[in-house]
């Protein structure tokens, strides 16, 4: 009788395994499946590729929000997000194909376009100009006139000659009086505490990057000059003219995509920000979260939508661009 009790309930005993090993087999048979299944609808992505115009930083949210939701990928896209590197500029590596998208500013596809490039701006990042002349606060520069006397630092471009004359003569200031030098990439905050006086900056990160670090600045916004300077779309995304002739429907759900992206941004700003930092740790999260609260309500601002482009804006530019040569 023990035996019998023993050895019925031994036979239970390695039912239950078999049973445990067969589930775990069944399980793993899922995974599996589940993993190749994955794999399989990825293969079935198409591949697109977008270019930005710097380092990330929070003009570029939108996008990293629908990537890290999935978004491009429920569009049936598999994007991936390139850095400025030597192959060329972002303008004539999107003209020339060599990729889809890219990151560009409306002053530069006029430029391009004027060269023959065929570019095609898709989509206005910001509606209005988020950009201007940065001194500190202690020299009492208030208006374009007062740059009179100062040392400007930029990129050495015909186009910051442009701007900056307009803005002092408009303003009844001299402009043979200000000095400008060349200083190509670095910190500019810390090159107008010891090099220069005067520097282009974009407001939504430099000018939040000061207050954060307790340097006061005085900044002259462009978009308060417009009579001087018209307001203009910086930054814009970018494709070419082939990409939208032979692939149509993948810009469409590309910008379906960045659009639902940007959207999120401009609704939750917090969250937005701290996407941005989770993929690209090297932000620092209390500058993306300033910057984001900042610059989430000009995203789209008055326009009926975000990306909105006006052709006034456009050829009003374009007509003072070819006024100033």
């Amino acid at each position: 009788m023990t035996q019998s009790l023993y050895t019925g309930g031994a036979k239970h005993r390695r039912r239950r395994i078999l049973l445990a090993v067969a589930l775990v087999c069944l399980l793993a048979t899922v995974a599996t499946l589940g993993g190749l299944a994955t794999v399989t609808a990825r293969a079935r992505l198409t591949p697109v590729t977008l270019l930005l115009d710097w380092t990330p930083n929070t003009n570029h949210t939108g996008i990293y929000v629908a990537l890290d939701c999935g978004w491009y990928a429920e569009e049936g896209i598999d994007l991936k997000l390139l850095t400025p590197g030597q192959g060329g500029s972002v303008e004539q590596m999107v003209a020339a194909g060599r990729v889809n998208f890219g990151i560009s500013f409306q002053e530069w596809v006029t430029n391009a376009r004027a060269a023959g490039l065929p570019l095609v701006s898709v989509a206005a990042v910001i509606q209005h100009n988020t950009s201007g002349f940065a001194t500190l606060a202690g020299k009492g520069v208030a208006r374009p006139k007062e740059f009179a006397g100062l040392v400007y630092g930029g990129w050495g471009s015909p186009m910051e000659t442009a701007i900056l004359s307009s803005l002092m003569k408009a303003d009844g200031g001299d402009f043979s009086r200000l000095k400008q030098v060349t200083v190509g990439e670095g910190d500019l905050l810390i090159m107008l505490q010891r090099d220069i006086d005067l520097a282009w900056i974009f407001y939504g990160w430099q000018g939040i990057e000061a207050e954060l670090r307790g340097i006061p600045l005085n900044v002259v916004m462009l978009r308060d000059y417009t009579w001087a300077v018209p307001d203009y779309y910086t930054p814009v995304v970018v494709t070419s003219e082939a990409m939208i002739a032979s692939n149509p429907d993948v810009v469409r759900r590309f910008m379906k995509a960045t659009s639902r992206g940007y959207a999120y941004a401009i609704a939750n700003p917090g969250e937005a920000a701290d996407i941005l930092v989770r993929r690209v740790p090297e932000i620092k999260p209390e500058l993306a979260r300033a910057s984001q609260a900042w610059l989430s309500p000009r995203y789209q601002e008055d326009a009926p939508n975000w990306g909105y482009q006006r052709e006034e804006v456009w050829q009003r530019f374009a007509d003072w661009m070819y006024e100033n040569k």
